[in-house]
């Protein structure tokens, strides 16, 4: 029963961000520096890119608001304190107050994920997605999360992707090569 409503879960999301125009999507409003570093992030060497990536990271962790920003703060604390379930009250907080904010529900997803709760990880990663459509690092956790499901062709896409936003991704170039190596037999 809980793999039934898993695999609905799953199919939904995957059939939502993979097979549609991420063009489409009710994007956040970026920044025009956030959508500048983006641009230098797809031309910019490995060296570069963690620079960018990093510069990028920064600019998604600001919600606009210090109280949102607190919530952020003291969830990811909990989140590296291993305390999952404080961590997720902090994000759930911070989803229900500023919901438009695409890092909270990125963040609430990493704490589900940490829970093996990977139908509510979907599910924000999702949300995350709608609100931006490059957030890479999310649609990273996408892809590890299909790949530990076992389903390697949409892993594959969701890799692809994350290297279509930020070419020289490191594990996500890992992850494709091997899934691709590993593919014998099956379309990828």
């Amino acid at each position: 029963m809980v793999m039934s409503v898993l695999m609905r879960i799953l199919k939904c999301v995957v059939a939502a961000l993979l097979l549609t125009d991420p063009a489409l999507a009710v994007a956040q409003e970026q920044s025009d520096a956030a959508r500048d570093l983006l641009q230098q992030l797809h031309e910019a060497d490995p060296s570069e890119a963690r620079k960018v990536e990093r510069e990028i990271a920064l600019d998604w962790l600001r919600s606009g608001s210090p109280a949102m920003d607190l919530l952020l703060t003291r969830g990811q604390d909990a989140l590296e304190a291993g305390e999952i379930d404080t961590a997720v009250g902090h994000f759930s907080a911070l989803v229900d107050h500023a919901p438009e904010f695409a890092e909270g529900w990125h963040r609430r997803a990493t704490a589900y994920y940490r829970q093996e709760e990977f139908g509510l990880a979907l599910s924000d990663l999702g949300r995350t997605l709608t609100l931006n459509p490059d957030h890479f690092n999310a649609l990273f956790g996408l892809a590890v999360i299909l790949e530990t499901l076992d389903r390697p062709e949409a892993a594959y896409r969701a890799y692809t992707r994350v290297l279509d936003v930020y070419p020289t991704h490191e594990r996500a170039l890992e992850a494709e090569d091997r899934l691709r190596a590993s593919a014998t037999g099956r379309r990828i």
